[in-house]
């Protein structure tokens, strides 16, 4: 069955908080999809290698003419809207990592991969990133790109003033619980006044609620937010700004990259593209930074897909150039030009991902990136998690930044969440 334009909008809906998406598509200019030798290839700025997109046209030119348009402002929003006016639809289309649960019960609208032999690559990616591609009925409806394992982005010579562990393996070894690393964040605030394990507290949830196997709705789109494995996140949150060990400016401002270039800001938790934050925000802390394991244990934040819509007239082809971009070695490049880390296990031993960054002080970053990655658990998506899940991580927010009371901010959370709930169809 045809999804009709308001079960796709709906879609969209369940992706974000309650906020309606037919302003956001408004006056957006659609490119020509597929006609004669074209194949229309959607994306976004940095959600490709430049150099694996340019040397695909050129590989493809003798069968294909491959149109690969980087999409701009609110890229779902344009894709449902395309989609759902059944004109101008791209051949092959980019789905972001934190929407991909939102188009998955809209399967029909892509080709099942496995139809086109997918299976046989399986086995050549991340299973918890090949998973997340799966709609319930089984289809396979996005081709792994990126992960974003979660690691400690520190600064060595500040650990070692402070008296605590500072290399990479003596950090991920002693610092590899929770309560081990807020003991290191009291100890760094005592030995140097004025400095802060992290920036706020939204990291300490975030990556909590990452290194479980459950979110806010189930598969049986029952809300379970309020249960404890959420409820635990929320507390070791509290608990991180009870203890003092995170500081009251937010997160990428001019203040918070002054902190980190004087050493009071020396410590984060962050997926592995943002090691490309950290080189653009504070250029002058270059070789003062180190990568360590992350405490508690592996998580993951970002990472994307492509998918063949059923209007590509050549799927067969679609998916011959899909799996030719994201195979190992591409991977590995889209990782040198856009920090794309690889679902591609095999590209973490090739050269050129393991030359010693000057960044971090010369370490090879894999050695930590490539196991955390590998470790990350498989989670359940819902296409709901997203809209129930805001209203927690406002209110989290609110504690860090504003220091309003716990237990109100939480009852908040719950309330809200319960009118988001009713209004998408959500039990609780």
């Amino acid at each position: 069955m045809r999804l009709s334009r308001r079960g796709l909008l709906r879609a969209g809906l369940a992706g974000t908080a309650a906020t309606a998406l037919g302003g956001l598509a408004s006056g957006c200019a659609v490119p020509t999809g597929s006609t004669g030798r074209n194949m229309v290839l959607w994306y976004w700025s940095g959600g490709l290698s430049d150099t694996v997109v340019k040397e695909a046209k050129a590989r493809y030119d003798n069968t294909v003419t491959l149109k690969a348009q980087q999409i701009g402002g609110y890229y779902r929003s344009k894709l449902i809207t395309t989609m759902a006016g059944r004109s101008h639809i791209p051949d092959i289309a980019g789905l972001k990592g934190e929407d991909m649960a939102s188009y998955l019960p809209n399967a029909d609208q892509f080709m099942d991969l496995r139809t086109l032999g997918a299976e046989k690559f399986k086995n050549q990616y991340l299973d918890w990133k090949w998973q997340q591609g799966v709609a319930d009925d089984g289809s396979l409806v996005g081709f792994p790109i990126d992960v974003g394992p979660v690691v400690q982005f520190y600064q060595s010579a500040v650990f070692e003033k402070a008296g605590l562990p500072y290399e990479p393996d003596e950090v991920s070894r002693e610092l590899d619980t929770w309560e081990k690393f807020f003991a290191a964040g009291e100890q760094l605030k005592k030995r140097i006044p004025g400095a802060f394990m992290l920036t706020d507290v939204g990291s300490v949830f975030e990556m909590s609620l990452g290194q479980g196997t459950t979110r806010f709705v189930d598969r049986d789109r029952h809300f379970i937010g309020d249960g404890k494995h959420v409820r635990d996140c929320w507390d070791r949150a509290v608990e991180a700004k009870r203890r003092g060990i995170v500081s009251n400016i937010v997160a990428g401002t001019p203040d918070a990259n002054s902190a980190m270039e004087r050493g009071l800001l020396p410590s984060a938790l962050n997926a592995s593209w943002a090691a490309g934050d950290l080189k653009l925000g504070v250029p002058k802390t270059k070789g003062r930074w180190r990568v360590a394991g992350c405490p508690g244990g592996p998580s993951n934040v970002g990472g994307s897909f492509l998918a063949i819509t059923k209007a590509c007239r050549e799927p067969e082809r679609a998916f011959e150039i899909i799996t030719w971009i994201l195979n190992a070695a591409n991977q590995a490049q889209g990782f040198v030009d856009a920090g794309l880390f690889p679902s591609t296990p095999a590209s973490y031993d090739m050269k050129k991902l393991r030359e010693p960054d000057p960044f971090f002080g010369d370490q090879i970053t894999m050695d930590v990136f490539g196991p955390a990655a590998e470790k990350i658990p498989v989670s359940y998506n819902s296409p709901y998690d997203i809209a129930l899940g805001q209203p927690v991580r406002d209110e989290i927010k609110n504690v860090g930044v504003l220091g309003k009371n716990p237990d109100k901010a939480w009852k908040d959370a719950m309330s809200k969440c319960r009118r988001i709930a009713d209004h998408l169809g959500v039990s609780y």
